[in-house]
C-alpha cells in the first residue's frame, strides 16, 4: 500500500481504529494462509516510512522514496543500482532549482527534507500544487529527459524514470521471491501508476485521481477504509482459491 492518500490523509490525524484493524489483519497473516503479509511502497522519505512500518507491525521489507528498500527485520537499507552517482547529482541539481526558482514564490511551500533519490516539495494547498506543477513538468521535460514528475494533492515529486515505483515493487518482489503478478498494490496518485500497472491486483481508493482509477479497481471508500476494503477483497480471493485447490486435490 501507498501511505499518503491511502493509509492516511496528509496533515490529518490517522483513523486509528481502521489503521488498527489493518495492523491486526497483517498480524494474522503469520498464521492464516489466506491473509497476505502487508508491505508499503511510498514516495515518502525513509524516516516516515519506517515509522508507519512500526505502526502496522510490518515484518516484510518496505519501499521508501519510490524505489529504496528498507528491511526492518535486518535493519538494512538498499537502493537499485540504476540510482548511481550521476542520478544522485541530478537530484541535487533539481533540489537546488526548486529552492531557488519555485519555493520562494509560494509561502508555506518547503522542500521535502531528508530525501536522497527524489526532488520533492510539499504545500498543504492543492491549488498551489496544481499551479506550480506545469512549470516544474515543463522544466524537467526540457532539461532532464530521464526523469519524470508526479503530483499528489500536497506534493510534487521528481524521480528518475528508471527508479520509480515500478522499480520499487519489482525489487521488493524479487527480494521476496515473488512474481509481480502475485502482488497487490493500492495507490491514489500519478506516481503510483507505474507500480499499479505491473501487479496482479491493482486497487485505488475512492479519493484517487481519475488517471489512477483507469488502471486500478476502485474501492467504495476513501483512503484508510479503502485500503482495508482492498485487503479484504484479496483475502476473500485467496480463501476462494485455497478452497478450490483443496477440493481439486481430493
Amino acid at each position: 500500500t501507498d501511505i499518503d492518500g491511502c493509509l492516511s490523509v496528509p496533515f490529518v490525524t490517522p483513523d486509528w481504529e481502521v489503521i488498527s484493524s489493518i495492523r491486526e489483519l497483517n498480524r494474522r497473516s503469520v498464521r492464516e494462509p489466506a491473509i497476505p503479509p502487508l508491505s508499503i511502497c511510498s514516495g515518502r522519505p525513509f524516516a516516515y516510512v519506517e515509522a508507519v512500518t512500526q505502526w502496522l507491525d510490518i515484518m516484510r521489507p518496505v519501499v521508501f522514496e519510490s524505489a529504496g528498500i528498507f528491511d526492518s527485520k535486518e535493519y538494512q537499507v538498499s537502493t537499485n543500482p540504476v540510482f548511481d552517482d550521476t542520478a544522485s547529482e541530478k537530484i541535487k541539481e533539481l533540489q537546488r532549482w526548486l529552492k531557488s526558482e519555485i519555493i520562494p514564490r509560494h509561502k508555506g511551500m518547503i522542500l521535502e527534507f531528508s530525501k536522497h533519490m527524489d526532488a520533492g516539495l510539499i504545500h498543504p494547498d492543492k491549488e498551489i500544487i496544481m499551479e506550480v506543477y506545469p512549470r516544474i513538468y515543463e522544466y524537467v521535460d526540457g532539461n532532464y529527459s530521464d526523469f519524470e514528475v508526479h503530483y499528489t494533492d500536497v506534493s510534487i515529486n521528481i524521480v528518475a524514470k528508471s527508479n520509480n515505483k515500478q522499480t520499487g515493487i519489482q525489487d521488493l518482489c524479487d527480494l521476496l521471491g515473488l512474481n509481480v503478478s502475485e502482488a497487490a498494490y493500492i495507490g491514489d496518485s500519478s506516481g503510483d501508476i507505474p507500480g499499479l500497472k505491473i501487479v496482479g491486483m491493482p486497487f485505488a481508493p475512492a479519493n484517487a485521481s481519475d488517471e489512477v482509477k483507469k488502471v486500478a479497481r476502485e474501492a467504495p471508500y476513501e483512503s484508510t477504509r479503502g485500503v482495508r476494503w482492498a485487503y479484504e477483497q484479496i483475502i476473500a480471493y485467496n480463501k476462494k482459491k485455497i478452497t478450490q485447490e483443496t477440493e481439486s486435490s481430493i
